[in-house]
Parts: structure tokens; C-alpha cells; sequence
């Protein structure tokens, strides 16, 4: 499959497909004429990578992950990709407590009308 039918099969552009070639995300044969052939499988490695996105993985992510990605179909490889969804969820979770104490903290300064500047803290009002 050249470069502008996997682009079609896949939504995305043929710059997106050289970007992942590039970073080793995927791979294609070059025919006698220079253009690229991907396998028909590559679709399915790309849907594969694109859920993975949308899922909050980072390319770095997935590259470090990408055996797992590849083997999704099979039993052993499955539990390991579980166990790296499990770890991406604690990562949203921590961050989601992060930005939830950030949240009060900005609240409490709004609501705090005693002092001057709202970004001044406890001990910058003690001066």
C-alpha cells in the first residue's frame, strides 16, 4: 500500500505517516522506484497507535510499549498491555489530585479579600 492509500485507510496525513516512519513507529519497504510500500497490516498498527494517543500515551510512551501494541492479540502480551493501562490510569489519577490541590489552592487566594496582592503568600503578608 503506497503512502497517500494508507493516508486515506488511516485519516491521517502522509506527513503524520513519514513523522512515524522517521521516529521507527513504522515501517515501510521502498519499491525500484523509491516510493513507500506499507504492508496491509500497518492500518491496524496505526489504529493500534492512534487509540493509544487518544488514550493519553505520549509517542515516547509508545515506543517503549510498542511489542505490547504489536501483540495485543496475544493472551500474555494482553496482560502486560492491562498492566501499562493500569499504570497510565495511576499517572491521570496523580495527576487529576495534582491539579485538584492546585484548583483550592488558587480558590483559597481569590477568596482571601484581607490581602492586597492574591498572589502574596501567608508569610510575604507577615512582612
Amino acid at each position: 500500500m503506497q503512502i497517500g492509500e494508507m493516508a486515506q485507510a488511516t485519516g491521517l496525513s502522509r506527513d503524520t505517516l513519514r513523522f512515524y516512519e522517521k521516529r521507527g513507529l513504522l515501517r515501510a519497504r521502498r519499491g525500484a522506484n523509491g516510493y513507500r510500500d506499507y504492508p496491509p497490516e500497518a492500518a491496524d498498527w496505526l489504529r493500534y497507535l492512534r487509540t493509544a494517543q487518544q488514550l493519553g500515551f505520549t509517542l515516547a510512551e509508545i515506543e517503549a510499549d510498542m511489542p505490547l501494541l504489536a501483540g495485543a492479540g496475544d493472551p500474555a502480551m494482553a496482560e502486560l498491555l492491562r498492566a501499562a493501562l493500569a499504570r497510565k490510569l495511576a499517572d491521570i489519577d496523580a495527576r487529576i489530585a495534582g491539579l485538584n490541590q492546585l484548583r483550592g489552592e488558587l480558590a483559597r487566594r481569590m477568596e482571601a479579600q484581607a490581602q492586597a496582592c492574591p498572589l502574596r503568600g501567608d508569610a510575604d503578608a507577615a512582612r
